[in-house]
């Protein structure tokens, strides 16, 4: 399998898929640039290797031709991270001329990818009350369409790399289907390598003791990979509203507490699985309670499992955040997705932005291998300024808990396969 390092750009131009959907303010300025900042160093790898680059990315769902959602509102800011000026194509699909005529050294951006329904390969304008009949012609026709689509991107280029992990779940045109145009000429760009690199660290080839702690609202999103971080685990943290599902799975009280009841079952069998398998769940052992969902409510600390009616647990108390203290001290490899508290709210932040501190600090210095991933928890990281005292920040939301499910990713089997 070729590698960016490998790989002779010389005189080549290389196809980027890069993932540039940032969000843009109401005057379409790019208010968050992690996403380009971090495929700098693939395109500056090529451009020193002395090739051309085009570069094809999504931004936003439009539905058709929307322009704000045109890429041409963030070259700006590719320009200003890259140190040079862009070209730009209005049509992804009419670049043939311009990805010609590119020079060594030059950088070419194609017009957004989801402009055209074949990126995705989904019909568009059906009506909702279309036939079953009529929805699987129109699907077979985008399908059809779809390799037309495919071969005109691939006809821009002499070798293709995949930088986009935030889309290397989905099995389309761009990330997965063009690959097949470069069966010799395909690569893993630098977030790709970092991205995989780093989630196997966690899933297969971890240092022990490894814990995860996961968070976030809701068991039902997380079930799959509850259910195969127990087989790869030692400590697994439970945090945020899930952790009342178990809570109350295992006869608590959690008055208002957000509860998934239908996960009731799920979450008995995720502790009966850790126990067999001789992983330890820690739950919060209290709670920050509030009397309503808003930042400026009544709060109270409660025992976990003793929380009054009408008051809600929104964040974990500093006597949970100590014993979790203990358990991240002692942890070689550390996965982190989902806070564990309501985040957004300044009041019941503290265990999430604690959370991230702890983190810093043991891979500082204790050498811990710390990932991070999930858009809470980045941003806990991102605010606290510890994005680089951490051992890796995942940019892929979807993707990574997809991989970490144990699931293969199209854009990844696409150049591995």
């Amino acid at each position: 399998m070729q590698t960016i390092d490998s790989y002779n750009f010389a005189g080549k131009k290389a196809i980027i898929r890069v993932d540039f959907n940032v969000p843009l303010d109401k005057e379409f300025r790019v208010t968050d640039d992690t996403r380009i900042r971090a495929a700098i160093p693939t395109i500056k790898r090529v451009l020193s290797g002395g090739g051309a680059v085009v570069l094809m990315s999504h931004l936003g769902r439009p539905k058709g031709v929307e322009e704000k959602y045109s890429l041409n509102h963030i070259i700006y800011k590719v320009e200003e991270l890259l140190g040079q000026k862009i070209l730009f194509c209005t049509d992804c699909m009419k670049g043939g001329e311009m990805a010609g005529s590119l020079k060594m050294g030059e950088v070419l951006m194609l017009e957004n990818l989801r402009f055209y329904a074949e990126e995705e390969g989904k019909p568009r304008g059906l009506a909702e009350d279309a036939s079953d009949e009529v929805k699987k012609e129109a699907k077979a026709k985008v399908k059809a369409e779809q390799k037309e689509f495919v071969k005109q991107l691939a006809s821009y280029a002499d070798c293709y790399i995949n930088d986009a992990f935030g889309t290397a779940h989905r099995a389309h045109a761009s990330t997965a289907l063009i690959a097949e145009y470069f069966p010799n000429d395909k690569m893993f760009g630098y977030i790709m390598e970092g991205e995989i690199k780093a989630i196997d660290k966690v899933v297969k080839e971890p240092q022990h003791p490894v814990t995860a702690i996961i968070g976030g609202s809701k068991v039902s999103s997380k079930i799959a990979i509850l259910e195969n971080l127990v087989n790869k685990v030692d400590n697994m943290i439970i945090g945020g509203g899930m952790a009342f599902t178990f809570i109350k799975a295992q006869g608590g009280k959690i008055g208002a507490s957000l509860c998934e009841d239908d996960q009731i079952e799920v979450a008995l069998g995720i502790i009966a699985a850790a126990k067999q398998k001789g992983v330890k769940i820690y739950l919060p052992t209290d709670a920050l309670c509030a009397d309503k969902f808003d930042n400026e409510a009544n709060r109270q600390i409660c025992p976990i499992d003793s929380i009054p009616d009408g008051w809600m647990g929104m964040d974990v108390s500093d006597a949970t955040l100590k014993v979790w203290d203990n358990v991240l001290e002692s942890s070689k490899t550390i996965l982190w997705n989902g806070p564990v508290g309501v985040f957004e709210m300044p009041n019941f932040a503290n265990g999430t932005l604690t959370i991230a501190k702890t983190l810093a600090d043991v891979t500082q210095r204790n050498g811990t291998f710390t990932l991070v991933g999930g858009g809470d928890s980045v941003a806990a990281v991102n605010q606290m300024g510890y994005a680089s005292k951490v051992s890796y920040v995942s940019t892929g939301g979807g993707a990574m808990l997809e991989y970490l499910e144990g699931k293969t990713l199209p854009g990844i089997a696409a150049i591995t396969q």
